[in-house]
């Protein structure tokens, strides 16, 4: 739809949102009448002249408005328009009577005197040395953001990301995108096409150098984002080439040139990986190589652990902490544990990782040693914990993450004090953070994975798990023996069957393990809520509270975002008594169980963790959640970027997690995430009871389809030829 101008006055500001300057105004058109403008609008106080660009719309509730895109502000002309002006609010430490005095001194040449020669505001009176500098520097910083703002919405860019683009670079802004826009992929939200649109605006060519690097950088950015470390040269030319539109000799160049770059902040790192020349991202080249010597050096460095002289005296204390007795598989996978530098428990559900890990815990205790236990996760730390009976942390926090410093206080020069590292659900452990945990374990230290391979692999890049095994250089314990207690199980027998490549056994059998088939999303979502709402509590009495619904994708009428909507019309209703608020489509209301997706380090709260809305304040300016007991405060904007609805959640969310009770929605629809290792890791966070709804040929496919995404690393092959 094509864009119209106005130009009109601010005759009241009706609402603005203080966290992301979304306003809605009362405007005075220079042909008379009035109407409502809309939009994000920073800077913007009455009185003001605006030239707005944007759409004439219809509210069904508020009627006609401009929806404004950008704008930009007109300086007023005569004294009495500068005068309002400046006393608008719009410049710090000037009110209306300083802006009277201003006008005083300079008359119509006010604005010139501001922006060339701030410094004779001094000759006022009544304005002293130090307030005239300060107003000076708010002066400054105004017409910072206006110039920012002016020269964005300009080349297409709204004003809520200019914004953001001003919050991120503060001062510098304009020069930075100025010198190079492309540097604007840096901020969240800005993808490629967006700044080289801004980029195409100022008169960028289709082949200029810093085009085609940026390109570069942003497909190889691409694929770190589906998990692989490097990329195939051939391939890279060829993504690169689709994407610029630019002969391959330019992306050659482009590539050439920033492998040779000189402490450039984003070069690459040109490489033979298993016969291919492949790209890295040089962070991910340098994690890579740093993790692979760490392991080697870990692996023959001395060790701080007394020696053992007798296993079996050894086994047997470490056995009393544990409430079955040890198989001898599992007597042989404590041993592999504990009498290694660095190590890899793994195996199925039902085959008992937990029963060795608390062996190994003894076993630790019993000779003396000091240990930490970790996992990714929040949630997973906390599982971690309980089944030890021993503190567990999230990785980041025992490392010691610092906000401020934006790094890790544990490192090589100031590692961990402890003997043995424990690291559980290290599927979850990606390339950079597996390189930052060994990089502070101790060289006498041990370090033990406990996990599932067959899990689904990381979020970020990487596949760390899989190529410590790959590389056929670490000890492996590899559990296999099913315990009959486990065997009696539906969910256990049936993650087997799905990891072998068998349809689960559904409503014959077994009391823990259901099908409920549904013809189509719709009809999946209907039931999904049936289930979760009435027929679990009724016939099983669980609460709707201890049930977790894990979905293979967000979109979609059985997606995690439309599952959400009907859990909460279902399970917490709108009611005069529960607090609530709306942003975009969402409503957050108290009663809501939530999700954290984001670290957010000085609230203790990590990506992953849930916890329940206790309390939205009548302003809607705070929101209150209840997390392991504890009441964390949340200002709107935090509340509105960090926390998600989580009755329903993706299954790779769940990763790390236990629930009583899980219902997956499998159906054809969904047949892009079909995946064996998806269906299976959905099914092993169930303790209780797992319910599929859908259908046996959606099943089927997800167990037929066997295919792993290859990801691409070096790690397997650095650690093979470095031990």
């Amino acid at each position: 739809m094509q864009q119209q101008m106005t130009e009109a006055i601010v005759g009241r500001v009706v609402f603005r949102n203080q966290d992301n300057a979304y306003t809605v105004a009362q405007m005075f058109p220079d042909h008379g009448g009035v109407f409502t403008a809309v939009g994000t609008l920073p800077e913007v106080y009455q009185d003001m002249r605006l030239r707005l660009e944007g759409q004439w719309t219809t509210h069904a509730r508020y009627g006609q408005q401009f929806k404004v895109k950008t704008y930009e502000i007109v300086p007023p002309d005569t004294e009495d328009g500068i005068e309002t002006y400046l006393g608008s609010g719009l410049i710090e430490e000037v009110g209306p009577v300083t802006a009277r005095l201003i006008v005083e001194a300079f008359g119509d040449d006010t604005l010139r005197v501001l922006d060339e020669e701030p410094e004779r505001l001094k000759e006022i009176a009544g304005i002293g040395p130090k307030r005239a500098s300060a107003i000076a520097e708010s002066w400054r910083a105004h017409r910072r953001i206006s110039k920012l703002m002016m020269f964005l919405t300009g080349h297409g860019v709204s004003t809520g990301l200019s914004l953001k683009i001003h919050r991120v670079y503060g001062p510098e802004a304009l020069a930075v995108v100025l010198m190079n826009p492309y540097r604007l992929t840096e901020i969240h939200g800005v993808g490629f096409q967006k700044a080289d649109q801004v980029a195409r605006a100022m008169g960028f060519a289709r082949d200029d150098a810093q085009r085609v690097q940026a390109g570069v950088l942003h497909v190889l950015q691409e694929q770190v984002s589906d998990g692989h470390v490097y990329t195939l040269k051939v391939e890279l030319l060829d993504l690169a080439v689709r994407l610029l539109g630019v002969a391959k000799e330019l992306v050659e160049e482009a590539i050439d040139v920033l492998a040779t770059a000189n402490h450039q902040r984003e070069h690459v790192y040109v490489e033979d990986v298993a016969g291919e020349r492949v790209v890295y991202p040089m962070p991910y080249h340098d994690a890579e190589t740093r993790l692979a010597e760490r392991v080697r050096l870990l692996m023959t460095s001395g060790s701080s652990l007394k020696p053992v002289e007798d296993w079996e005296s050894l086994l047997s204390r470490a056995a009393r902490g544990v409430s079955v007795e040890l198989s001898p598989e599992q007597r042989q996978a404590v041993q592999v544990a504990v009498a290694n530098k660095v190590a890899v428990l793994t195996g199925g559900p039902g085959t008992g990782k937990t029963t060795v890990t608390q062996a190994v815990i003894g076993a630790l205790e019993a000779l003396g040693c000091t240990y930490a236990l970790c996992a990714p996760t929040g949630r997973a730390a906390k599982r971690l914990s309980e089944i030890t009976g021993r503190p567990a942390q999230t990785i980041h926090r025992l490392l010691r993450f610092s906000p401020e410093k934006e790094n890790f206080s544990h490192h090589e020069l100031d590692p961990l004090p402890a003997d043995f590292v424990v690291v559980d659900e290290p599927s979850m452990l990606d390339l950079k953070l597996a390189d930052r945990l060994l990089g502070a374990v101790d060289l006498p230290a041990h370090v033990l994975f406990v996990g599932d391979v067959d899990q689904l692999p990381s979020v970020g890049a990487g596949n760390v798990l899989r190529d410590l095994i790959a590389s056929g250089r670490i000890p492996v314990a590899h559990l296999t023996e099913v315990f009959r207690q486990a065997a009696d199980s539906g969910i256990i027998v049936n993650a087997h069957r799905i990891n072998q490549g068998d349809s689960p056994i559904c409503n014959d059998g077994f009391g823990d393990f259901f099908l409920f088939s549904a013809d189509g999303p719709e009809d999946a979502a209907e039931r999904v809520v049936d289930v979760v709402a009435n027929r679990i509590p009724r016939k099983f009495g669980i609460s709707p509270d201890d049930i977790q619904v894990l979905a293979p994708m967000y979109r979609g009428p059985c997606g995690v975002d439309a599952l959400n909507e009907r859990l909460q019309e279902a399970l917490n209703p709108p009611s005069p008594r529960k607090a609530e608020k709306k942003v975009g489509q969402r409503v957050l209301r108290v009663g809501d169980r939530v999700m954290q997706t984001v670290n957010d380090y000085d609230k203790d709260v990590f990506n992953g963790d849930v916890g329940q809305i206790v309390g939205i304040d009548p302003k809607g300016k705070k929101v209150v959640v209840q997390m392991d007991g504890r009441w964390l405060l949340y200002d709107w904007r935090e509340a509105t970027e960090q926390l998600v609805h989580a009755n329903a959640i993706s299954i790779h969310k769940s990763q790390g997690g236990e629930y009583p009770a899980i219902v997956i929605p499998v159906l054809r629809q969904h047949y892009v995430m079909l995946q064996r290792n998806l269906l299976y890791t959905a099914i092993t966070r169930a303790r209780r009871l797992v319910v599929l709804v859908g259908s046996r040929q959606a099943i089927a496919i997800a167990v037929k389809n066997a295919k792993v995404q290859d990801r691409r690393s070096g790690l397997a092959m650095r650690l093979a030829s470095k031990l």
